[in-house]
């Protein structure tokens, strides 16, 4: 369960981001998390932390609840 929910939520991230138009890149510097790290993340490889969802969610101009994947 636990991999799915990593999972589902990097691909929720990468939707998001996509369709607001930022690449990882941009994404890396607004938030100030490496870019690798992002991709991990979207790959559902990192169990993202709080924090850097908050810091996410900022960057992407959203609501932390907005990149929550529906289960």
């Amino acid at each position: 369960m636990n991999e799915e929910i990593c999972v589902r939520f990097g691909e929720k991230l990468r939707n998001t981001r996509l369709e607001l138009g930022y690449s990882q890149e941009e994404l890396s510097f607004k938030t100030g998390l490496h870019r690798t790290y992002i991709s991990s993340v979207e790959r559902g490889k990192r169990n993202v932390s709080l924090t850097n969802i908050k810091k996410l969610a900022d960057a992407l101009g959203l609501k932390m609840k907005d990149l929550m994947p529906e289960l």
